[in-house]
Order: C-alpha cells, then structure tokens, then sequence
C-alpha cells in the first residue's frame, strides 16, 4: 500500500465527516441478495484490469465527474463507490454530492479488504 502523505490524509478525513460509509461486509449480502444499486470502482485502469468486484462499473477519479451523468443521470440512484482502501471513493463521494448525487457512499476498505476476505473478483 502507497504511504499517504499527512494533507492527503487530512483531505479525506475532512471528506468522510460529510459522507455515507459502509464495509465491505455490507456490500457483500447486498450484491449476493441481487440488490439494486450501482457498485462504481473509481480506481484507475491498470487497477481495474487487473481485477474488480463482480457486478462492478469503472468510472475512474480522474474522469468521474465528467461522464457520471450521462452513465448514472438519476441523481437519486444509490451508488456505491470503491477504489484500493476507500480514501479516493471518500474524496469521490464528496464530489459527487456536490454535483447533486443523492445517495452516494464509499466502502471504506475498498478492493484490499474485499480480495483479503476472499471475496469474488472478476477480469474483463
């Protein structure tokens, strides 16, 4: 795992006090019991080519507030966010409130604590 730097860290502190987290063991019954909503992995390509949650789409950070109306225009529509440990879906998520997302959460732990429990993955 990268060292994170202290203001980086400090970013996504002061982002996680306005937003929805949930965990990994949230999310896992969810997608198991078909629930709908939009499990978006915001992590870059190489990190998604090389694996991603089933069910998952790839909206990466740098591009996400660009195309996320035209993949997701329901502002209203829950979407979960997960990159690598859950600090750039937090900054995300933030993001997308701003821009009018209503119910918008980031799964803290992200990708590591979903391969680490043995979860499911999936390669295109």
């Amino acid at each position: 795992m990268a060292k994170h730097s202290p203001k980086f860290l400090d970013l996504v502190s002061e982002a996680r006090k306005g937003i929805r987290e949930v965990t990994i063991a949230d999310v896992k019954p969810r997608l198991d019991r078909g629930d709908k909503f939009h499990l978006v992995d915001v992590r870059e390509e190489s990190e998604w080519a090389a694996g991603h949650l089933p069910g998952a789409i790839h909206l990466g950070r740098g591009i996400i507030e660009r195309d996320i109306e035209a993949r997701i225009p329901d502002t209203n529509a829950e979407i979960i966010l997960y990159c690598g440990g859950g600090y750039r879906s937090a900054l995300t998520a933030e993001s997308l409130m701003k821009m009018g997302y209503h119910n918008v959460i980031s799964m803290d732990g992200g990708f590591r604590a979903w391969k680490d429990a043995g979860y499911p993955l999936v390669k295109d």
